[in-house]
């Protein structure tokens, strides 16, 4: 079966390792967020840091949060620098997906040991 953008996220898997390689654990958030930021656009990709995403009840916007890095329009990213990746991360990025068209995003752990979790919300569920 084939996993839905699934090109673009192995892209992005790898770039995150290539990270995590080269600065190893024990940065802040912000600066893993800065440098795959510019891993993902010298590869040629789309990359918004810190998009806003309004949240909307029942067609009224009720509050927005901001995703750490977008790409192409397609992909969330939520970057972590914990030592490990908690089911409050996965619960916080499906509901990014769940409040906006994306349907895939990627939980990237910069721990001890670098973790990600692929989550999907598909749109004809929203």
């Amino acid at each position: 079966m084939e996993l839905l953008h699934e090109e673009l996220t192995n892209l992005i898997i790898k770039t995150f390792y290539e990270v995590y390689n080269e600065l190893g654990y024990g940065f802040l958030e912000k600066v893993y967020q800065n440098s795959l930021y510019l891993e993902l656009k010298n590869k040629g990709l789309k990359v918004e840091p810190q998009k806003r995403i309004p949240v909307f009840y029942k067609g009224t916007e009720v509050g927005e949060y901001f995703a750490d890095l977008m790409v192409e329009d397609k992909i969330i990213l939520e970057l972590k620098a914990a030592d490990y990746i908690v089911k409050e991360f996965e619960n916080q990025i499906l509901n990014y997906l769940r409040a906006t068209d994306c349907e895939v995003g990627l939980l990237l752990n910069f721990g001890k040991k670098p973790e990600f979790k692929r989550k999907i919300f598909e749109n004809d569920r929203k």
